[in-house]
C-alpha cells in the first residue's frame, strides 16, 4: 500500500526539496484518487445492500463457501459444492489416508445428492464416509454425522438415528449432527425423542439453519405461527443467497399448505431471485400457479422442476394435474418416469416406498400399495405413512382398519398435530364411507378450510363429498363422536380465524377446540408438554412464539384440537383431531367455493 503524504517531519531529511516535490505531488494526487475511489465504492456499497456478500474482498477460493456451509449444516450453491467436491477429491488422491478429508467429501457429495436429487450421489458418498471411519475408526464424530446425514436423505430414519446417537456420543457439541436425528425420531414416530432432541440443539446453537429445523418441528405440531416466525429470523439471518433461498422456500411451503396462494408464490419468485437453483422453489410455483388457475404457467414450471430435479413427488404432483385437466395421456408419461425415478433411487438406496405407495392406491391398484406400506410402516412408522396406509386401505375396500390409521395421523398426543388439508380430506372420506356423517363433514370441511388448492386432482373430490353429505340433520350433530376416543364437548368454540379454545379450570377439555382458519392466532405451548423451550404462547396471530407461563397455565392452540385445563396437563379433544365440538360448531357454513 502507498505510504500517505509526508508530515512536516518528513521534510526535516537532507533531501532536497526539488527532488521531493514530485514525488510529494504524486502521492498526493494518488491519495486524493484513492479517497474519491472510496468514495464512489461507499456510495456503491449504500445503494446496494442486497449486494454485500458479492462485494466482499478479497473473494474467496473456490470451494471455500460450500466447505463452510457442509461443516456448518447450510445450504450451499452448486457452483461452490462442485469446487470444494474437485479440491477434496485431488486431497484424497495425494493423500489417501486423510480421514478428515474424506469425511467433508462425503458430506459434500451428500448436499449435492440433496440439492440436485441425482441418487448418484449417494454411493459415493457412503464409501468416502466410510473410508473416513475406517482410517480412523475412533473418536471420528464428523463421519458418524455425515453418515447419518446420508441415511437422512435415503430415508433410512433407523440408520439416521443410530449414527447420529453415535455421533453426539462422541461429541455431545456436535451440532450438525441434531437436525439429521431430529428428522430420524420424527420419521420412526418418536415425537417425545424429537421434541428432547430439538431442546438440545437449541442449547447449543442459535444459527439460521437451526432455526430452520425448529420451524418444521413447530410446523409439524401444528404451531404454524411459530413455524412461520421461525423462518423468518432465518431467512433474514442466512449468510449467503443461497442459503436465504432455501429458507425462503420453506416459508412459501407454509403460505401454500395454510392455502395462502399469492403469498405463496411471491416467497417461490423471491427464492428463485436469490438462486435460480432452487429446485424446490420450481416445483413450488407449479403448485401456486395451479391453485390460482394458470395452468399453463403451472405446466410449465413443473417441467422445469423436474426436467432439473426429477424427484417422484413432482412427478406425481405434475402427473396429478394434467389427470385433473384430463389430459391423461401426459399423466401417464410422468407416471412412468415415476416409476423409472423410483427404481433409480432405489438402487442408490434411497427408500421411495411412501411416494410409491401414495402413486399406487390411487393411480396403479390399492393392494400393491397396502402390501407396500404396510411394510414401511413396521420399519417406520411416522404420521405420512399412517395416513398414506389409512387411504390405501380404504382404496382396498378395508375402511375400518383406514379409520384407525387415518385417525393416528391427525392424533396430536401420538405427533399429528400438523394441520394437512390432504389427511383431513382423506379421514373424512373415509368416515363418510363408514356412514359417520357427522365426523365425515367436519374432516371435509377442515380440509377445505385448511388449504381449498390443495390438491388439483383431489380438492375438487373434497368438495363434492362435501356436497354429497348434504346438510346436517339434527341427529348428526351431538352423538356423531370421531373414532377412537370420548366426545365430551367441554371446551370447544368455534370462533372464526384465530380462535381460541380455553379450557374450563379444574376440568379435562376432551372436547374438539375450534379449528382456527388459515392465518390467525395459533400458536401456544401446551403446558408441561415436551413442546421446545421459547416455542411458547403468543395470542391473537402473533409470531413471536412468546414462552408459556408455568404448567397448568390456561393456555390453548387454537385449531390443534387441544384445551388446556387449568389445575394441569393439557385436555384432549377428540383424538385430536381439530373439528368443532359444540352442535354450534358443526353447522357452520361451508367454506366458499
Amino acid at each position: 500500500m502507498e505510504k500517505p503524504a509526508p508530515s512536516p517531519a518528513t521534510s526535516l531529511t537532507p533531501e532536497p526539496p526539488r527532488r521531493r516535490r514530485p514525488r510529494t505531488g504524486l502521492l498526493l494526487r494518488l491519495l486524493v484518487a484513492l479517497l474519491v475511489a472510496a468514495g464512489v465504492l461507499g456510495a456503491v456499497w449504500l445503494a446496494l445492500p442486497a449486494e454485500r456478500p458479492a462485494s466482499r474482498a478479497p473473494a474467496p477460493a473456490p470451494g471455500t463457501e460450500a466447505l463452510s456451509a457442509v461443516t456448518d449444516g447450510a445450504p450451499a450453491a452448486l457452483g461452490d459444492l462442485a469446487a470444494l467436491i474437485g479440491e477434496r477429491e485431488r486431497r484424497v488422491r495425494l493423500r489417501p489416508r486423510d480421514a478428515g478429508a474424506w469425511a467433508v467429501l462425503g458430506a459434500a457429495y451428500v448436499e449435492r445428492g440433496r440439492r440436485t436429487a441425482n441418487p448418484a450421489n449417494y454411493p459415493m458418498a457412503d464409501d468416502a464416509l466410510r473410508t473416513s471411519l475406517r482410517l480412523r475408526p475412533k473418536d471420528n464424530a464428523e463421519a458418524l454425522a455425515g453418515l447419518a446425514a446420508l441415511a437422512d436423505e435415503r430415508r433410512d430414519f433407523r440408520t439416521a438415528r443410530s449414527y447420529g446417537e453415535a455421533a453426539l456420543k462422541l461429541d455431545p457439541k456436535r451440532w450438525t449432527a441434531y437436525p439429521p436425528l431430529i428428522d430420524a425420531c420424527t420419521g420412526l414416530g418418536d415425537y417425545k425423542a424429537t421434541g428432547r432432541a430439538l431442546d438440545k440443539l437449541l442449547k447449543l446453537r442459535h444459527a439460521p439453519a437451526v432455526k430452520a429445523r425448529a420451524a418444521g418441528v413447530y410446523w409439524d405440531r401444528g404451531w404454524r405461527e411459530d413455524a412461520a416466525a421461525q423462518l423468518s429470523d432465518a431467512a433474514a439471518a442466512a449468510a449467503t443467497p443461497v442459503e436465504q433461498a432455501a429458507y425462503v422456500e420453506r416459508a412459501g411451503r407454509i403460505a401454500f399448505d395454510r392455502g395462502d396462494r399469492e403469498d405463496a408464490l411471491r416467497h417461490f419468485d423471491a427464492a428463485l431471485r436469490l438462486d435460480p437453483d432452487q429446485r424446490e422453489a420450481r416445483a413450488g410455483r407449479g403448485r401456486a400457479l395451479a391453485a390460482l388457475g394458470r395452468t399453463e404457467q403451472a405446466l410449465k414450471a413443473y417441467h422445469q422442476a423436474v426436467d432439473r430435479r426429477p424427484s417422484p413427488q413432482y412427478l406425481l404432483e405434475l402427473g396429478e394435474l394434467y389427470q385433473s385437466l384430463g389430459r391423461e395421456r401426459e399423466a401417464a408419461a410422468q407416471y412412468a418416469r415415476l416409476r423409472d425415478r423410483v427404481r433409480q433411487e432405489t438402487a442408490a438406496g434411497v427408500d421411495d416406498e411412501l411416494v410409491l405407495g401414495r402413486f399406487e392406491a390411487d393411480h396403479a391398484g390399492a393392494e400393491p400399495a397396502v402390501r407396500r406400506l404396510r411394510a414401511e410402516w413396521r420399519r417406520q412408522p411416522g404420521i405420512p405413512v399412517a395416513d398414506a396406509l389409512g387411504w390405501a386401505l380404504h382404496r382396498a375396500g378395508q375402511d375400518e382398519e383406514a379409520l384407525k390409521f387415518a385417525t393416528a395421523a391427525m392424533d396430536s398426543t401420538k405427533g399429528g398435530g400438523v394441520r394437512d388439508a390432504l389427511y383431513a380430506f382423506h379421514r373424512g372420506v373415509i368416515e363418510q364411507s363408514l356412514d359417520r356423517t357427522g365426523a365425515a363433514r367436519r374432516h371435509l370441511e377442515e380440509a377445505l378450510r385448511t388449504n381449498p388448492y390443495f390438491s388439483p386432482l383431489w380438492g375438487p373430490e373434497a368438495r363434492a363429498a362435501l356436497d354429497a353429505l348434504g346438510e346436517p340433520s339434527v341427529e348428526d350433530v351431538p352423538g356423531d363422536a370421531d373414532a377412537g376416543s370420548p366426545a365430551s364437548a367441554a371446551a370447544g368454540a368455534e370462533a372464526g380465524t384465530g380462535a381460541r379454545a380455553a379450557g374450563a379450570a379444574g376440568t379435562e377439555a376432551q372436547g374438539q377446540a375450534g379449528p382456527a382458519a388459515a392465518s390467525g392466532g395459533e400458536a401456544t405451548a401446551t403446558a408441561g408438554s415436551d413442546a421446545p423451550a421459547g416455542s411458547g404462547a403468543t395470542t391473537g396471530g402473533g409470531t413471536g412464539g412468546a414462552t408459556a407461563g408455568a404448567a397448568g397455565a390456561p393456555a390453548t392452540r387454537a385449531g390443534a384440537g387441544r384445551g388446556q385445563a387449568a389445575g394441569g396437563g393439557a385436555g384432549q379433544g377428540a383424538d385430536g383431531a381439530p373439528a368443532g365440538g359444540s352442535p354450534a360448531a358443526a353447522v357452520r357454513p361451508r367454506p366458499s367455493r
